[in-house]
């Protein structure tokens, strides 16, 4: 059902749709009978940013609404491009996927595109987007109160001792909101249009077919693009990648994290328990096995008594700074920041600076899009109180270090809208030319779960194995070898020949 102010915003959709596609010029007429509108070519402009590539460019790309209704109403796609600075050595575009949900292409362009440049010599145009909801795309908003945007809001972190209480009155509030005001927008944050408006991106390229490289759930996003363009993919890295099971989608992968801590964790304790910290005051125990209850100590004490922070009105409670060693085990370079954090805590008279993650409420734009891609892909299944408060127990028990988190309840579980599409299943029917690359120890999306993609993609894909730990692995978390892989492979198409490990 659509509502006046649903209507006035399709209205304006509409609107802004047509002056960006009155900006650009027609591409050739498409073939007679083809009943597609015909898809303008991209308006480029500069928008180069401190750090980024001189040379990048941005545009907006006009999307369907809904792609069952290619004629309906339009939004747009923020997109970036960097031109290959070698035209000899051109080979194709290789789109770079974020990830998220809720990741902007167009900033992981500016962050990546020097370096890509340096590593692929010119083989590509490089090119990437902000899927609908993100940054420069059209957007949608919940209206939620800023204190449920805060990060250890949006990952429902139990209360003290597991308690699920707020989590379940929290996760209400937000669907009812997202239901009031998202409308058809909000509706459209999913997956499978995140690779049709990449298949729409492709077409306006005019290019046959498409590299990419997709990391953390933009795996997903490629793997999905993958199965359903098959005869539309040229070489192909999946960086980072989680258990596609089609059943659980977001579920499984936030069930996952547990595990994934627990892998990653040994890597922060042996750091922070070697005597080279002692030089610069880093060093938070004696041993390696005496970090994780130094920490477990510590959120117990948050949990009881906060600590007021240097930011007003938000102090570091015990999920702040679970949440924080989450990010932290993301990145070996991350340790320092953390075990820094942990070493003020422990003086009692010092006031702890929240990482800026934590110390600010997300933009009610970003929280939308990243709820409403969690929930539109799949039905969640709704449980009673009871049923979560089981499940949070048994999960903190087998990993303290999340507390029971990832398998809470969640907006999802409350959410109003059925799936419009069910999710796609990943097979290995298509083409070969997949390249998976993974950490051994993986705080997100753990190795043992990464096999779960490699089975579906079967003969279609290769495995590289990092023996590390960390989050991203290309160009990411300097291992030479992994990088020297991936690279050889998208300028030359030589992969490994069957599942292999890299050490250094």
């Amino acid at each position: 059902m659509t509502t006046p102010l649903n209507k006035a915003i399709l209205l304006t959709l509409s609107a802004a749709a047509a002056a960006t596609a009155l900006t650009a010029t027609a591409l050739p007429a498409q073939a007679a009978g083809d009943p597609r509108p015909q898809t303008p070519a991209l308006s480029w402009h500069p928008c180069a940013k401190p750090g980024g590539p001189a040379t990048q460019e941005c545009a907006d790309l006009p999307v369907p609404l809904d792609y069952d209704d290619p004629d309906g109403p339009q939004i747009t796609v923020a997109v970036s491009r960097v031109r290959s600075d070698r035209p000899q050595a051109r080979r194709g575009t290789l789109v770079v996927i974020p990830g998220g949900p809720g990741g902007s292409g167009v900033q992981r362009l500016t962050q990546k595109g020097a370096a890509l440049q340096q590593q692929l010599a010119g083989a590509y145009d490089l090119v990437a987007f902000d899927p609908r909801g993100v940054g420069g795309s059209t957007t949608a908003t919940c209206g939620l109160a800023p204190d449920d945007r805060y990060l250890t809001s949006l990952r429902s972190w139990p209360g003290p001792d597991g308690d699920v209480t707020e989590n379940l009155a929290r996760s209400r509030r937000t669907a009812e909101a997202c239901a009031r005001n998202g409308g058809p927008v909000l509706r459209s944050f999913t997956t499978l249009n995140q690779v049709r408006d990449m298949d729409r991106l492709r077409e306006v390229l005019g290019e046959r077919k498409l590299s990419a490289w997709g990391v953390s759930y933009g795996t997903y996003v490629g793997a999905v693009y993958a199965q359903t363009y098959p005869g539309r993919t040229d070489r192909w890295v999946l960086d980072s990648s989680g258990d596609p099971d089609p059943k659980r989608v977001a579920r499984g992968w936030l069930a996952n994290m547990g595990q994934g801590a627990d892998d990653r964790f040994p890597d922060f304790a042996a750091w922070a328990a070697h005597p080279d910290r002692d030089r610069d005051g880093l060093r938070l125990a004696q041993r390696p096995e005496e970090v994780e209850p130094l920490l477990l100590s510590l959120f117990a004490s948050l949990d009881r008594a906060p600590r007021p922070s240097t930011t007003p009105g938000v102090p570091l409670t015990g999920n702040g700074l679970r949440q924080a060693l989450q990010n932290t085990l993301y990145s070996d370079s991350a340790f320092p920041g953390f075990a820094r954090l942990v070493a003020a805590l422990r003086d009692p008279a010092h006031t702890p600076a929240l990482p800026p993650e934590l110390a600010r409420p997300l933009r009610d734009e970003d929280a939308a899009q990243l709820v409403a891609v969690l929930c539109n892909d799949v039905t969640w299944p709704a449980g009673s109180a009871a049923d979560y408060r089981r499940a949070v127990d048994e999960d903190r028990a087998r990993h303290p270090l999340t507390a029971g988190m990832p398998v809470n309840v969640s907006p999802c579980s409350f959410w109003k809208d059925a799936p419009e599409h069910k999710p796609v299943k990943i097979t290995g029917h298509g083409p070969s030319g997949i390249l998976m690359i993974q950490s051994r120890r993986d705080p997100s999306t753990p190795h043992s779960k990464s096999l779960k993609m490699r089975q579906a993609l079967g003969d279609r894909a290769v495995l590289v194995t990092v023996e590390q730990g960390g989050h991203g692995v290309y160009l990411g978390n300097g291992n030479a070898c992994g990088d020297r892989t991936v690279t050889r492979f998208l300028t030359t198409g030589r992969g490994p020949v069957q599942d292999t490990t890299c050490a250094n």
